[in-house]
């Protein structure tokens, strides 16, 4: 039987890392939690054997029912019937077949029915049911909303919904209009607080909702007449079981199919307020996002690992002149970078994800005792790690996916194109990762303080002063120059003060950021296991190609050539 999880020994060594010690420390605070409930564990090898033993059965479902249905779900699709989602037979076996194993709820807090699960394997379970199905993890991995609730919402909210999720029902967040996609501040759902019923009432519509039927929904909505901005916005809890809101239709889309992207019609539906008036694109969908976007990183990495996979197969399988294709440099040569993209794509996810567990533990602790000033420093570093890699490993784990995708179908020739293999589905699903929660350009836009401020060079270097075994210094001096190369050009770009010039350049330097970043982290990798030393010299001569190539375009700009690009408009 396949195991999605047992199968990958990258996923093993991640959850390994040394960071998880405090962070399995901070989250069961000090193993206390063992006084109060039966199942939570006695000591770190106690938490990890349970991280492990829950990720096989994730593995296990997601190799032997999850990616059986893909297909079949790409071709069915849900549908909407009076006015509500029916999901494709497939995906509802998907849910019932992860209900049953208490697959929801991973991170929620033991008193809330939940396992209490750290960022870091939550996410893990993540990228295993998107290399099964990136469409189903969009369903399955909303559950994530619900750190939303139990950061922000009341403890009688907290108590009323969260068990719910971790019993199984679905999430949504509707944020996005007609007239407001990235734009939240032009957000116009209306919430009007109704005295006869005590409750405020939604109107409006909503569209490209992920998931938009789910049980429980988190709507953004203009709660203050009269504004125009996001300071007239707040967050509402919406529960299907009160009504209110039907489903206009389901979008037909290129990829992703299982997953219901809906129009919703609010028509006088209850909401919940969540936390204060006012604060909800400004705090509360900010937190939302953040949280949205290291998922999309996670379906990314997904995505390319099963494009890899498939074309390793295929690749050792496709006989041409007498061999099979593996065996020819252009095609092995693909496989190659392939490999080192993924690579590089998951150990940025999983420091970012390390960060966010770090900074989040800290946050709830905070909540329940006055932090020490050793440990509001801590958190305050690792938030501001976090917000800076966030939007980055979403931004390059998810033009990663569309590569990989794409090497995959080509690596498949014709065959690639037809319906008869799934990298055709692989590649329509690719594409909306950089996309959705954000475009690519949209994470530059937030990444871009990373460099302004210096925090990414901040970061490298404390990957540089780390000691690493001697055979791997000739690598580790490449990147030191390749350092010096995007410090040179930091300077020379932030040196004009000029805010258009630093916005054209921006990709480029958040770019060579995030290859030089990615570059160490796995080298760190294989200073502690050397199954990442061909991934490790193969990133780090595409990463020297690409940084080399944008240092020179950067030195040979200025600011006279933005004329020139206007002047094509």
């Amino acid at each position: 039987m396949a195991n999605y999880y047992n199968d990958n020994s990258e996923l093993k060594f991640h959850l390994s890392h040394p960071l998880m010690q405090e962070i399995v420390r901070l989250k069961e605070r000090n193993f206390s939690f063992k006084e109060e409930f039966d199942f939570a564990p006695l000591d770190h090898e106690d938490a990890i054997d349970s991280y492990d033993r829950v990720l096989e059965v994730v593995g296990e479902i997601c190799g032997n029912i999850v990616a059986e249905n893909a297909e079949s779900i790409d071709a069915e699709g849900p549908e909407v019937i009076d006015g509500h989602v029916k999901y494709a037979r497939g995906t509802e076996e998907n849910i019932k077949a992860l209900r049953q194993a208490g697959l929801m709820g991973m991170s929620l807090p033991y008193k809330y029915d939940g396992l209490n699960f750290p960022i870091v394997p939550y996410i893990m379970a993540a990228d295993i049911v998107s290399r099964a199905d990136a469409g189903f993890v969009n369903i399955w991995g909303l559950q994530d909303c619900a750190e939303t609730i139990n950061e922000f919402a009341s403890e009688e909210q907290k108590q009323k919904y969260l068990p719910r999720v971790c019993a199984g029902d679905t999430m949504a967040m509707d944020l996005t209009e007609p007239d407001a996609g990235s734009d939240l501040q032009a957000v116009q759902l209306k919430a009007t607080w109704s005295e006869e019923k005590q409750t405020w009432l939604l109107n409006g519509v909503k569209r490209f909702i992920t998931n938009g039927d789910g049980e429980i929904s988190l709507v953004l909505a203009r709660s203050e007449p009269g504004t125009k901005d996001g300071r007239g916005l707040s967050m509402f809890i919406y529960d299907k079981l009160d009504g209110g809101v039907t489903v206009r239709r389901i979008e037909h889309k290129m990829g992703i199919i299982g997953s219901p992207t809906c129009e919703l019609v609010f028509k006088d539906a209850p909401g919940e307020l969540v936390g204060s008036r006012k604060m909800g694109l400004i705090k509360y969908v900010m937190a939302l996002m953040n949280g949205a976007r290291l998922g999309i990183a996670a379906q990314s990495v997904g995505l390319c690992e099963a494009a890899y996979r498939e074309s390793i197969i295929y690749a050792k399988e496709r006989m041409q002149f007498g061999k099979a294709i593996i065996k020819f440099p252009a095609v092995y040569e693909m496989l190659t970078n392939m490999k080192a993209k993924l690579d590089a794509s998951r150990t940025l996810l999983y420091e970012t994800a390390r960060f966010v567990d770090m900074y989040k533990t800290y946050m709830h602790i905070a909540e329940e005792r006055k932090l020490e000033k050793e440990e509001r420093d801590e958190m305050k570093k690792y938030q501001r790690l976090a917000d800076i890699y966030t939007p980055l490993v979403k931004g390059m784990a998810s033009e990663y996916s569309n590569q990989l995708a794409y090497d995959a179908v080509q690596i498949h020739g014709g065959s690639g194109f037809m319906k008869d293999y799934p990298v055709e589905r692989i590649y329509r699903d690719a594409r909306i990762t950089s996309i959705y929660e954000g475009t690519t350009q949209l994470q530059v836009v937030a990444a871009i303080r990373g460099v302004t401020t210096g925090a990414y060079l901040n970061q490298i270097r404390v990957y540089e002063a780390k000691q690493v075994s001697p055979q791997l210094e000739y690598l580790k001096r490449t990147l030191i120059i390749l350092t010096e190369d995007y410090e040179q050009a930091v300077k020379q770009v932030t040196a004009t003060n000029d805010n258009e010039f630093i916005d054209f350049h921006a990709r480029r330097l958040v770019e060579m950021a995030g290859h030089i970043i990615m570059s160490y982290l796995l080298l760190l990798d294989t200073n502690r296991d050397e199954m990442f030393m061909k991934s490790t010299k193969n990133y780090i001569k595409f990463a020297k190609a690409e940084i080399k190539a944008h240092a020179e375009y950067i030195r040979t700009s200025e600011l006279s050539d933005l004329g020139d690009f206007k002047m094509e408009l």
